[in-house]
């Protein structure tokens, strides 16, 4: 069970939240598993995550061939071979490609072949054709010795049937369906993309082509969330944004763990009058709030729950804290149920070194997560700006390239500090 806090860090009082620590957090997300599994064409998988070992069907190459254009030989026959004082060898015929040779290399002979070719019985070595000369069609002057195996790849030498050639978890890149393909397969099992249901609340949102009137915002968090989840493999299910009303948010809810995998629900997770998500929650049979309240800035009231073996992440409805804590829950536990193992899911993929520009000050007790932007240098060791702006203020995320964060035993770090950035995007 996550450790409990019965004091507020932020103003040393009484907490409203019983607040856990952000690694406590992540670990209650530890429960929940992949999705299910389908069956795919190869050409579809990129992205996707492999759900059993793919193994080698055959041999790779399931022949020899050759490295090069050139002649291919018994590498014995042109030992003395130098361009001083060249082996003439008798051309036995040519290799073409998509076809078997059309004949044996024996002693004395060489048969043109070309790059990819299949390697003639009889031959052990590919000479290239610009350390030969052909005085007239039947005959090659060899002016280099070759070594056995010289420019063959040899069968399976790429790939040995049986061989695993893509383990499980592994999310595909696009050269990986290429290699399937050269293994001889056309279809392959995958974890399917999970489906995340996002429900935004709030009486003072309105549409991004809609003018905010006064005390309303613009729907910033919904259109984000839509763009993250699937970038990162998932498939969002909209259900809009909803009024202010208990029954409203409950219904979208059920609808919700009824045909998503994991469900996104913006706003209504602090302590305010209107913020309903806890006790809706709640009132949904057999479910259970892990976590309600990190001692992290920005994301404090950030909720986790279950539900019909489900997850809930309820995000704070400031949009830059809503983005961080996708950001730092929602995308590992996104990856973890399209697939990923738990420690490659929960793993941060792209860090990159740097030094802060200016002090950051934290107040000990919580996890900050900064913004910072990225200076590149022509040492090559870029500097980190913190991004100014409040948890409000989205425009401070897009001009981030990613955050730092602070320990929370940390008051702050000092400029020139080396820190590991956390990449966005």
């Amino acid at each position: 069970m996550p450790r409990r806090s019965a004091a507020d860090p932020h103003t040393g009082g009484p907490s409203r939240f019983p607040l856990v620590s952000c690694e406590d957090a992540l670990a209650s997300l530890h429960i929940f598993g992949p999705v299910s599994t389908e069956v795919i064409p190869v050409e579809e998988a990129t992205g996707r995550v492999l759900a059993t070992d793919v193994r080698a069907s055959l041999d790779v190459p399931h022949f020899a061939r050759s490295y090069m254009d050139g002649y291919a030989v018994r590498a014995r026959d042109t030992r003395a071979a130098s361009p001083s004082r060249p082996v003439s060898l008798r051309i036995a015929g040519a290799v073409e490609m998509g076809h078997k040779p059309p004949g044996r290399v024996g002693r004395g002979d060489a048969m043109r072949i070309p790059t990819g070719g299949m390697l003639p019985a009889g031959a052990d070595a590919v000479v290239m054709v610009e350390h030969t000369q052909e005085p007239d069609d039947a005959t090659v002057s060899i002016e280099r010795a070759a070594a056995a195996g010289q420019h063959v790849m040899r069968r399976g030498e790429d790939v040995r049937r049986g061989q695993i050639v893509l383990g499980k978890g592994r999310r595909f890149r696009a050269h990986d369906v290429g290699a399937l393909s050269g293994v001889g397969l056309s279809r392959v099992r995958v974890f399917r993309r999970p489906r995340v249901a996002v429900i935004a609340t709030g009486d003072e949102i309105v549409p991004p082509h809609v003018r905010p009137g006064p005390g309303q915002v613009r729907n910033v968090n919904q259109y984000a969330l839509r763009a993250m989840i699937e970038a990162e493999g998932g498939q969002p299910v909209d259900l809009g944004v909803l009024p202010d009303r208990r029954p409203v948010i409950q219904r979208a809810l059920e609808r919700a763990l009824r045909d998503a995998d994991l469900v996104l629900m913006s706003g209504g997770s602090s302590v305010g009058i209107k913020d309903h998500t806890p006790a809706v929650v709640r009132a949904v049979r057999g479910s259970k709030i892990l976590v309600h309240g990190i001692r992290l800035k920005p994301g404090k009231p950030t909720l986790i729950a279950r539900a019909r073996r489900k997850p809930i992440l309820g995000l704070p409805g400031n949009p830059t804290s809503a983005l961080v804590i996708f950001e730092l829950f929602g995308v590992p536990l996104l990856r973890r149920l399209g697939g990923e193992p738990l420690a490659q899911a929960f793993s941060p993929r792209h860090q990159r070194a740097a030094r802060l520009a200016t002090a950051i000050q934290s107040q000990a007790g919580r996890e900050d997560w900064i913004r910072v932007a990225l200076e590149e240098t022509p040492r090559g060791d870029p500097i980190a700006h913190p991004v100014t702006g409040g948890s409000g203020e989205i425009f401070s995320f897009v001009r981030a390239d990613g955050m730092v964060r602070i320990p929370p035993k940390s008051r702050g770090l000092a400029a020139r500090t080396s820190v590991q950035v956390r990449l966005l995007g």
